[in-house]
């Protein structure tokens, strides 16, 4: 049996190699890159890239980017709208402003609370989706 910490490290790495999917903004290519104690970030078009353990941030989807978020125990607060997300690693607790089409969780006991009215794949085990 797989450790929820690697099942975990790899949805990191999932959701980097994913970065491009679903991005048809007509915004810069250039991917921008920050990390820091609140996790690190990588924005390619207009799909943002997540991915961290244990930590408390605030990510912002502005107007209609996709989002991708891997790690595990973390606690994130998503502002704006956002077009897609996908979720894997495990025992996050993430509040969504608004999701516009598509929510995809395939990772373990995440806690996840949205508004608007996606599409939901819900994939993985133990996990809670609260429409708000």
């Amino acid at each position: 049996m797989h450790s929820p910490t690697l099942i975990a490290g790899i949805s990191v790495l999932a959701a980097i190699a994913l970065a491009g999917c679903g991005s048809t903004s007509k915004q810069s290519t250039s991917p921008t890159a920050t990390a820091g104690q609140s996790g690190a970030q990588v924005e390619v078009g207009n799909t943002i890239n997540y991915g961290s353990f244990g930590t408390t941030a605030e990510i912002d989807c502005a107007d209609g980017k996709s989002l991708n978020v891997g790690g595990s125990n973390n606690t994130l607060t998503v502002k704006g709208t956002c077009a897609s997300v996908n979720i894997g690693g495990a025992d996050n607790k993430i509040t969504f402003g608004t999701i516009d089409k598509e929510l995809s969780v395939v990772g373990l006991n995440n806690t996840i609370t949205y508004k608007g009215d996606p599409k939901v794949n819900n994939l993985g085990s133990g996990n809670t989706l609260n429409k708000s």
